[in-house]
């Protein structure tokens, strides 16, 4: 039955791709987008180091250093953020004041050509997509919920309808508060899921796999949410979506999961103490609903070199200690988050390298299930999950506290499920760290964790 069903999955994958191929939209069933993420996405996004200014050999620089440096690892996508249909943004923030949009006669963002060259005469990212096909990867993009602003004033006509204009499908309620470009669109107007639908079919055309959409979580847009997940079925192509940002509402947690592949937890995570402990706090929220194919999501990893031009502060390296780095790593990969890499890849330095190719950390990241936490306070955190098919324990331990002195922490072999002796392996440093029985203790700095994979002996 499950190699029935794995077959099937696959003749429905080919169908899809095959329609997408010859340009033709094709619907799919309802939860097969599921089986487009078994394991937690993997990549890179352009926001944390260049925020809403990215160029075209920029992003591919990184996709060069990806597909050199992580692709057997697992990383795989190359995400273009915010605003790349705006010719004159700056860094630290957007320009609002007089931004020069490029959009189509249909009312659909374009990229910038001065910022993408290989986007004139209409290609769109069909070009740059391609390249990072070409590097075995796969490519993404950002959009902002809604309609736009320049769309709703020029009442540019709205594809696939008779005579529908983008004035017609908008509303100013719960526009967005710090990105003012688009509109919110009125789900149950005549036009509105075609003005998606027209979305997806042209990123469909461009190569997209992947797509991240903002303003969608805070407050829940559970009706733009819908008309998004009902262009990706239709459109022709498995594109992954990402919600964004958070913190979405757990009240609707089975809402999401069941129409994204990804939803934020929380706000912008960036390289503080603060903003990892506010995290780790949210995230006690969402271990139920981890599980293949849609993922609460801890943001993107700010390490390495960012805000090259980014949103928050100067060029820099992260801030974060190298004890904070391994615990940020170790929470995003125990806890199964998608990985988006939010530093410029080919300015890493040899430590962030292996934050990033520790084969023994990627491996739990992608096989691990049951992820739980077994305590939580302001001195300590302990979280455990299982290898299903070699029954390995993994097990990360946190110092939250930030006074000087070492802590000692004690977890109960019970309370990992298990009976007799075992043997801890310490994933980071790739050394045995001994033979424990019934209680497993270790002293922690403040701010550092350990990861051990534990081994039951016969």
């Amino acid at each position: 039955m499950r190699l029935f069903k794995s077959f099937a999955i696959l003749c429905l994958l080919l169908s899809f791709m095959l329609h997408s191929a010859k340009g033709q939209s094709v619907s799919v069933e309802p939860g097969v987008f599921k089986t487009w993420a078994l394991t937690p996405p993997m990549g890179w996004n352009s926001w944390d180091c260049y925020g809403p200014t990215v160029m075209e050999h920029e992003v591919k620089a990184n996709a060069d250093y990806m597909a050199q440096h992580l692709k057997p690892f697992g990383w795989e996508y190359i995400v273009v953020d915010i605003r790349w249909y705006v010719e004159n943004d700056k860094a630290g923030g957007y320009n609002q004041t007089d931004p020069r949009y490029v959009i189509d006669e249909y009312g659909r963002y374009q990229p910038a050509v001065n910022r993408f060259p290989s986007a004139a005469n209409g290609k769109g990212f069909k070009a740059l997509a391609d390249y990072v096909h070409g590097k075995g990867l796969k490519f993404g993009i950002h959009m902002m919920r809604g309609i736009p602003k320049i769309a709703v004033e020029q009442k540019l006509p709205v594809k696939g309808t008779n005579g529908i204009t983008a004035d017609q499908l908008y509303s100013t309620e719960l526009q967005c508060p710090w990105l003012r470009d688009n509109y919110t669109i009125v789900a149950d107007k005549p036009g509105a899921q075609e003005y998606y639908n027209s979305l997806f079919e042209l990123y469909a055309s461009w190569g997209v796999d992947f797509i991240k959409i903002d303003d969608l979580s805070r407050p829940y847009h559970k009706s733009e949410i819908e008309l998004i997940r009902n262009a990706i079925d239709r459109c022709g192509r498995p594109i992954l979506l990402s919600t964004s940002p958070g913190e979405t509402p757990v009240e609707f947690a089975e809402h999401v999961r069941n129409h994204a592949n990804m939803w934020r937890m929380v706000d912008d995570v960036w390289d503080t103490w603060e903003h990892f402990t506010h995290l780790m706090e949210v995230c006690q929220r969402w271990y139920p609903y981890i599980a293949p194919g849609t993922w609460p999501d801890c943001d993107m990893i700010p390490l390495g070199r960012i805000s090259i031009r980014g949103e928050r502060g100067n060029d820099r390296m992260t801030r974060l200690t190298r004890d904070e780095q391994y615990s940020l790593m170790t929470l995003f990969t125990i806890f199964r988050s998608p990985l988006f890499f939010g530093g410029d890849l080919p300015s890493n330095d040899a430590f962030t390298l292996s934050l990033l190719t520790n084969a023994e950390v990627m491996k739990m990241h992608r096989e691990s299930a049951a992820v739980r936490q077994l305590f939580q306070d302001e001195e300590k955190v302990a979280i455990a999950s299982k290898n299903a098919v070699s029954g390995e324990v993994y097990l990360a331990v946190f110092n939250m506290r930030n006074e000087s002195d070492p802590i000692m922490i004690s977890i109960d072999a019970m309370d990992l499920g298990i009976n007799g002796p075992f043997n801890a392996f310490d994933m980071w440093n790739g050394k045995d760290a001994g033979m424990f029985s019934k209680k497993l203790s270790v002293s922690l700095r403040p701010h550092s964790c350990i990861l051990y994979k534990l081994k039951t002996v016969d």
